[in-house]
């Protein structure tokens, strides 16, 4: 990695997008590099938009006030329509399968549509679609270590909550798998 990556997560409150944000921040700190996490929601939290803003840098960060973004993940339709047009041209945009009605239009971004919803009630515990989702990112922009992601599932999750982190890399492993299929397809049309 070497220039800052700058990413929003939005959706729902209750769908674990500042979570995921926290978790990739912890992750970077862990390894060694400068971090801005800054999270956004409504009053109303659970139901209500979420979304931060992570960025993940090798030198300092001038500012963590961006309004262009070198990746999204989205979990719903309304920041899809919010912040499809915030990623930069050959940004990368991901978002959750069964929550977007009317898909990305953009031609000049790289875009994954991934079924976390469907592989997490498969797995017994819809809470982990959102690590399929980062399994997913960070298989296309390793910008940490998947080995570092469990080691900052342990400081963000309570320790009463431990018990899932076996889970949450089975997650993350299937987010990483059906991401690299996905390149497997687009090579071989």
């Amino acid at each position: 990695m070497d220039k800052a990556h700058e990413i929003i997560f939005a959706g729902f409150g209750g769908q674990g997008i500042l979570s995921m944000g926290q978790i990739i921040s912890y992750s970077a700190m862990i390894e060694n590099k400068e971090v801005s996490w800054m999270p956004s929601y409504g009053p109303e939290m659970r139901g209500g938009t979420a979304n931060c803003i992570v960025i993940v840098s090798p030198s300092r960060i001038s500012s963590p006030i961006i309004s262009r973004f070198d990746s999204a993940i989205v979990l719903n339709q309304p920041s899809l329509e919010k912040f499809e047009h915030e990623v930069k041209p050959g940004g990368l945009l991901i978002y959750e399968e069964s929550t977007i009605i009317n898909p990305p239009k953009r031609n000049d971004l790289e875009i994954l549509c991934v079924p976390a919803n469907e592989e997490a009630q498969k797995l017994g515990k819809k809470q982990v679609a959102n690590m399929i989702l980062v399994g997913a990112f960070l298989a296309r922009r390793p910008i940490v270590k998947i080995e570092t992601i469990i080691k900052a599932l342990e400081k963000v999750l309570p320790e009463r909550h431990h018990h899932l982190i076996p889970l949450n890399e089975q997650a993350l492993m299937i987010g990483q798998k059906i991401a690299n299929q996905m390149e497997k397809e687009i090579i071989q049309l």
